[in-house]
């Protein structure tokens, strides 16, 4: 197969801010029509990527035009970076997108976008249909936009990378970019602490933030703390909300595998036939599996988190809440990196 190149170069433009600002609430609304363009590209997103059901597409897809793409969440986030109407000297940057979830890398294509600068994308192959399709959109409703974003395979000449991928990854972005100004992301997954004393209003919020998106996420959580004596019941009652799952084939393959690992290894672990819920120090669990581990005190709790540097949100009633690790506001940066103070300060 013959790779493509994309060389980082762009010519001059002048879109100022307040433009970029009204076609990116113009495509929030778009995301959220039915329009029959868009319903063809969620079900094409859905066809190639059998992990993108249309629940999930249209979960992503709405959060990104309600808390990223309305009127008050772009005018309030640029008032905070003092971002000039038009940039003076716009920068190129090669975004690597990652492509575990719908639209996972849109916002560091919006993040780019508002900045003035240029994006040169280099989009998962499980992940492009959507991106693509509101970009075409964009270009449709201005052109120049086709001076600002481009698609190619691998990036050489860009001012700056923005790469997402896993630990092995990593490696070769840093080898490859490490001497250009760079953001560069590695594994990340989320967990959650509970003190017993939820009730199942939270449990059922929990599932969410565990089952959304098959857990394949890095903000879904993958394993919980729970204090000595814990009682699983009303978890595993409050969990098969999302029993449904177990009839879509890709997890239910995931699940009888790590069922099979769990038994021929003798581990003990409970289920409620969605869910595999097993003892196990690591933050990073399999898909269909929720890994536990016990603390005794506070302290011992704020020992076990101490040095976890993979960590993406930590969720429980003193931090953030049961039911809202997929939803992040457009102030929320993965990694903790914000990146627009990165690209503001190119």
């Amino acid at each position: 197969m013959v790779q493509s190149y994309f060389c980082c170069k762009f010519i001059h433009t002048r879109m100022n801010l307040q433009h970029r600002i009204d076609l990116l609430i113009q495509s929030g609304r778009y995301i959220l029509s039915e329009d029959s363009g868009w319903l063809a590209a969620k079900q094409e997103a859905s066809q190639k990527n059998g992990w993108f059901i249309p629940g999930f597409i249209d979960l992503a897809t709405k959060n990104i035009a309600r808390s990223f793409l309305s009127k008050p969440a772009l005018e309030a986030w640029v008032t905070k970076y003092n971002l000039p109407s038009v940039n003076p000297a716009p920068k190129t940057i090669g975004v690597v997108m990652a492509g575990n979830i719908p639209l996972v890398g849109f916002h560091d294509f919006l993040s780019v976008f508002i900045s003035g600068n240029k994006i040169a994308i280099k989009p998962s192959s499980k992940d492009e249909t959507l991106l693509k399709h509101i970009v075409a959109k964009l270009a449709e409703w201005d052109p120049e936009v086709n001076e600002l974003v481009n698609f190619g395979g691998m990036l050489k000449g860009c001012d700056a990378y923005i790469t997402t991928g896993s630990n092995n990854s990593s490696r070769y972005f840093e080898y490859y970019f490490g001497k250009y100004p760079h953001i560069i992301r590695r594994n990340r997954s989320s967990v959650a602490i509970l003190q017993g004393d939820e009730p199942t209003e939270d449990l059922e919020k929990l599932a969410d933030d565990v089952y959304m998106y098959f857990g394949l996420g890095c903000r879904n959580v993958t394993k919980i703390y729970v204090p000595q004596g814990y009682d699983f019941i009303p978890l595993l009652t409050a969990f098969k909300k999302y029993n449904y799952l177990a009839d879509h084939h890709k997890y239910k393959n995931n699940y009888d595998y790590n069922l099979a690992i769990l038994l021929l290894n003798k581990k003990f672990y409970m289920s409620n036939e969605s869910i595999l819920l097993a003892e196990n120090a690591s933050i990073f669990s399999p898909i269909s599996q929720l890994n536990y581990e016990y603390y005794s005190s506070p302290e011992e709790l704020e020992t076990l988190l101490t040095g976890h540097q993979d960590l993406q949100c930590l969720v429980g009633k003193k931090y953030l809440l049961f039911g809202n690790a997929q939803f992040p506001c457009i102030d929320d940066f993965a990694d903790g990196v914000n990146t627009l103070e990165f690209l503001t300060g190119l």
